[in-house]
């Protein structure tokens, strides 16, 4: 069985989320975005912990957490729900799990929030993904933490 078809996804509120899950998912947070890209930066921002924010886990057979994502509500991070914190682990890459989290965590604000477009604050080097999930750019690149980034918009709404 392919790794992408042997993966349990879980839609998870903060307090829904398992000791063991959320450590875990902080690990593989600091560890890809702290230690593997040389940024230090406040991870913890207390959006995990807010009542509508929903956490997206991709879990192997193993119980290990390969892919993630945070997903907030409107006006948390921008006027439009947003997606963040997009993660798939070094041995999740290039096996289409990054195109089926996007995917996955597009429907779930379908689904909550179905009035609303999705704004993301993307790196510059993975606007090409981006654009692949259906977003535009919709800023000039802008320096976040050191990195090169661009917001960008998926229209789901005409408003």
């Amino acid at each position: 069985m392919s790794l992408l078809n042997s993966i349990q996804w879980k839609l998870l509120s903060f307090n829904e989320l398992s000791l063991d899950e959320l450590y875990e998912l902080l690990k593989l947070r600091v560890d890809v975005f702290v230690v593997e890209q040389n940024c230090p930066y406040p991870e913890l921002d207390d959006k995990d912990r807010l009542p509508l924010t929903k956490h997206l886990l991709g879990v192997t057979e193993q119980g290990e957490i390969i892919a993630y994502t945070r997903i907030l509500a409107a006006g948390v991070s921008y006027d439009e729900a947003s997606i963040g914190r997009v993660i798939v682990a070094e041995k999740g890459r290039g096996n289409g799990v990054a195109h089926d989290l996007m995917m996955r965590s597009i429907n779930v604000v379908k689904e909550s929030w179905p009035t609303q477009n999705i704004q993301i604050g993307a790196q510059q080097h993975l606007s090409d993904f981006y654009q692949q999930q259906g977003f535009t750019q919709s800023s000039e690149m802008y320096l976040e933490d050191g990195i090169p980034h661009i917001d960008m918009l998926l229209t789901l709404q005409e408003n």
